[in-house]
């Protein structure tokens, strides 16, 4: 009659195992540090692993009036950049995190490591 609830509680240490896995990689992704860039470096963003940004470098070169189109333009292509970069980290550690586990596309995606839907 209870046989099976050994298996069920193995299964919940295994669920509590890979929350706490889970958290680990977050705490990893919030402290690395990804950077994109854009116009040869005359913008440069930097993002934490989450995707969150953290910084907007500018070149002063570009704080003139009659650049300000251009401005506008390098932020958004640095910030997709660095964005980009931290999304392909956390895809890096989700495939770190379940190792050789054969879980169907789209189980465990990325977006559940930087808690954002």
């Amino acid at each position: 009659m209870f046989g099976n609830l050994g298996n069920l509680a193995a299964f919940v240490k295994s669920a509590q195992e890979m929350q706490k896995r889970v958290a680990d990689v977050q705490e990893v992704l919030k402290a690395a540090k990804v950077e994109g860039s854009a116009g040869c470096d005359l913008v440069r963003v930097t993002a934490n692993g989450k995707g969150d940004i953290e910084r907007i470098s500018v070149d002063p070169s570009l704080l003139k009036p009659e650049e300000k189109e251009a401005l506008e333009e390098l932020c958004s292509a640095a910030v997709n950049q660095a964005v980009a970069r931290a999304r392909e980290l956390a895809q890096a550690e989700m495939a770190r995190l379940v190792g050789g586990l054969d879980l169907p596309p789209g189980l465990l995606d990325p977006s559940l490591l930087n808690g954002r839907p």
